[in-house]
């Protein structure tokens, strides 16, 4: 395993708790206090564990040689609640093909 798909998998696990930080803080915010502290905090982390993820994306990407489409799944697994995870997975599992 080389050392970009060692921080990709961190960028995806950080990402994901940081996900799940985050909406835990909207259910406080919109449903039990109505504060945002949550929300606050665990937003600016989110965004940074967001940006961490899209920079591991690129790293392993170029690294790999990952062609057009696993680049627009990788972008697009980025989006929704905890899909970065799931695809660090599938990558995990389906290296790209490496031509010289």
């Amino acid at each position: 395993m080389t050392t970009a798909v060692r921080w990709f998998r961190c960028a995806a696990i950080a990402e994901t708790i940081s996900w799940v930080g985050l909406l835990i803080g909207m259910f406080f915010k919109y449903v039990v206090v109505h504060d945002d502290i949550g929300v606050y905090i665990f937003g600016r982390v989110h965004g940074a564990m967001f940006v961490f993820y899209l920079a591991t994306m690129v790293w392993v990407a170029v690294a790999d040689r990952w062609p057009v489409t696993r680049w627009i799944v990788g972008l697009l697994a980025a989006i929704p609640p905890f899909t970065g995870l799931f695809f660090e997975r599938w990558v995990e599992r389906r290296p790209a093909l490496v031509t010289t």
